[in-house]
C-alpha cells in the first residue's frame, strides 16, 4: 500500500515523495533525517505506530506535520490523532486526489479530519491514561504481569492495579475482553 501511495502522490506536479517506510520505527528515523513538511503514516505499522510517530515528532518540536491514513474508522484512534499532534486523518477508501489536497491543506496549517468521524470523536471520550493504555496492551499482546512489570520497570502490585483500573473503566470482565473492548473503541 505505501508503495502504491507514494507512486500516485509522485504524480502530482507539485507534491516530491522524499522517501517511504514500511514500519514506524524507520519513519520516524527517516522523519528526522530527511525532515519532510508532511508525514503520511498508518496507524497500525510494526515497531512504532503512526500515533506514535506522531507524538515523538511533537515532542521533538518537528516542523515536519503528520497525517493519519487508515482503515479504523473509529473515534478513539481520531482523538488519539489529535492528541499525539496530527494535522490530518483520512481513511484509505478515500481517492488519491482528496489525499494529495489533504497533503496540501495539512502544509498550509489546516487540519484536515474525515468529515464522518468529527463528531464521533467527541462523544466517547478514551477512559484510559497512557499507563493503563500501555499495560492493558501487552496484557493483550500475551504477557504476564511479572513479564509486564519488567517491561515497564513497575512492581507486579503495580501492574495489577493498571490492569484492574483498565479493566473497570472498559467494562471488561477480564484483561483479554477489556482489551478486546478498548481495540474496538481504538483505545488502545
Amino acid at each position: 500500500m505505501a508503495g502504491a501511495l507514494a507512486a500516485l502522490l509522485a504524480l502530482e506536479p507539485d507534491l516530491e515523495v522524499v522517501g517511504v517506510a514500511y514500519d514506524g520505527a524507520t519513519a520516524l528515523r527517516d522523519a528526522e533525517r530527511l525532515k519532510p513538511d508532511v508525514l503520511v503514516a498508518d496507524i497500525e505499522m510494526p515497531h512504532l505506530t503512526g500515533l506514535d510517530v506522531a507524538a515523538a515528532l511533537k515532542r521533538e518540536r518537528s516542523k515536519t506535520r503528520t497525517i493519519i491514513v487508515t482503515t479504523f474508522a473509529r473515534s478513539g484512534y481520531l482523538r488519539r490523532a489529535i492528541d499525539a499532534g496530527v494535522g490530518g486523518y483520512l481513511l484509505k477508501d478515500r481517492p488519491a486526489a482528496e489525499l494529495a489536497t489533504a497533503i496540501r491543506r495539512v502544509h498550509a496549517g489546516e487540519r484536515v479530519v474525515e468529515p464522518s468521524l468529527a463528531l464521533d470523536a467527541w462523544s466517547e471520550p478514551d477512559p484510559l491514561n497512557d499507563r493503563e493504555r500501555a499495560v492493558l496492551r501487552l496484557a493483550a499482546e500475551g504477557a504476564t504481569g511479572a513479564a509486564i512489570a519488567k517491561e515497564l520497570g513497575l512492581s507486579e502490585g503495580t501492574i495489577r492495579n493498571y490492569l484492574s483500573e483498565a479493566i473497570g473503566k472498559t467494562g471488561g470482565a477480564n484483561r483479554v475482553e477489556a482489551a478486546r473492548i478498548a481495540r474496538e473503541r481504538g483505545w488502545l
